[in-house]
């Protein structure tokens, strides 16, 4: 017997209306679907459908049709093709962690990595049984004695943080190939725009050499507002891929739809925006190496800057004669000025605005202890406090005059 329709009260049909609107709809935007239920036309499509190979969906936590189009996106703009996305850029560093190592395992992180990549080591991976070492990441001698058996994972990143050495990326992961292992970079600075991770060598050799995956804050330059946190993993390995896909479902981290959707919106003008930021931070820094005050200037663009080698032989070719860099750089204010006159330095900025983060419209400011960022020797560095600028979307001689004026007041 046929289904009869009956009637349903309001209340039900504001629930289960049957209007469906027309397809067809274009716009420069993508749509935002929102939804932890995915609905099933029935038992068969339930368990059927498949989510790791992105061709169907099952449920709002593993992938929608806005989440898939972002993830697409930003693994053609890295040269990668699997990207999965997760709530912070150190959600992305800790999901690999999870994925990959268990105990017993020994992870390689360098001396100037990003502080709570350092901090997971010696906390929650100490706890499940792992173990770290930290390496000179201007060394690829001392990388290479202290990979052993136990080594699985080696961190990798491009500027370091905060001092922004520029390590020799491509005998560092050469090194890790030749040992069998896996190689991980922190591609925040790099932005998917200085350099292909996965083909740092274009053009040599039969197969590209790149790391293994990356993992990217996007809380940085592809959100470019300073709104908006969330990060991602990016391999061209199908099993990476699936090994992190099933531990990222495990676990259970997603994102929002609204984030998502302002990725999407930011994403081109990326470029734009990337590049206008590094201009102007390396005039700034070039200002920076005139003034008597700042003892080093530390920008890999910069001639003097540890690293800047490295820098010029990956980052600078034939469509980008100068180079790219992301707008971030640190001085060392000359050892004679006391901590508390940096602060006070920081405190006059005007502009500059102090804060954690870096790529959006906003010029920020913080100061650093050396000693507190570095276990391993430094002489590459000289004596006196760190302040990191992370350059904004300001015009560049509004920043130098904010400059000026807090270090007339203060470093005297």
């Amino acid at each position: 017997m046929a289904n009869k329709p009956y009637p349903l009260s309001t209340n039900t049909t504001n629930i289960h209306h049957s209007y469906q609107a027309p397809e067809g709809f274009l716009s420069p935007h993508v749509p935002v679907h929102k939804g932890s239920t995915v609905i099933f036309p029935n038992t068969a499509a339930m368990r059927e459908r498949q989510w790791l190979d992105k061709s169907s969906y099952t449920y709002g936590l593993h992938g929608t049709p806005t989440t898939f189009t972002l993830e697409e996106r930003l693994a053609s703009l890295e040269g990668g093709t699997h990207c999965i996305l997760t709530p912070s850029g150190l959600a992305a560093i800790a999901q690999v962690d999870f994925a990959l190592l268990k105990t017993g395992d020994e992870v390689l992180i360098p001396d100037n990595a990003y502080a709570p990549n350092q901090s997971l080591a010696t906390g929650e991976l100490q706890n499940f049984g792992i173990s770290h070492q930290r390496y000179d990441p201007l060394n690829v001698d001392d990388l290479a004695q202290r990979i052993t058996s136990k080594t699985k994972l080696v961190w990798l990143e491009a500027a370091g943080s905060v001092t922004m050495e520029f390590p020799d990326l491509v005998s560092q992961v050469a090194l890790c190939k030749s040992k069998g292992v896996i190689c991980a970079l922190d591609n925040t600075w790099g932005a998917g725009l200085a350099f292909n991770a996965f083909d740092l060598t274009p053009g040599v050799g039969a197969e590209p050499l790149g790391v293994d995956l990356t993992i990217h804050a996007l809380t940085k330059y592809p959100s470019g507002g300073g709104d908006v946190l969330m990060g991602s993993i990016i391999t061209r390995s199908d099993l990476l891929a699936r090994t992190i896909k099933l531990s990222h479902m495990r676990i259970g981290t997603g994102v929002g739809a609204n984030d998502v959707e302002t990725l999407l919106r930011s994403l081109p003008t990326l470029e734009v925006r990337y590049s206008t930021q590094d201009l102007h931070a390396r005039k700034i820094a070039q200002w920076c190496e005139s003034q008597s005050v700042f003892a080093q200037v530390l920008h890999p663009a910069l001639v003097q800057s540890p690293g800047h080698l490295h820098w010029k032989n990956l980052c600078v070719n034939p469509k980008y004669p100068e180079g790219r860099c992301a707008g971030i750089f640190s001085v060392v204010v000359d050892a004679r000025f006391s901590s508390a006159q940096v602060d006070a330095f920081c405190d006059a900025l005007r502009i500059f605005k102090i804060g954690y983060s870096w790529g959006g419209p906003m010029s920020l400011v913080v100061p650093y202890q050396k000693n507190n960022l570095r276990t391993l020797a430094t002489p590459h560095l000289q004596d006196g406090t760190l302040v990191r600028f992370c350059i904004g979307l300001e015009d560049v001689p509004d920043l130098i005059a904010d400059l000026e004026q807090a270090i007339s007041l203060t470093l005297v």
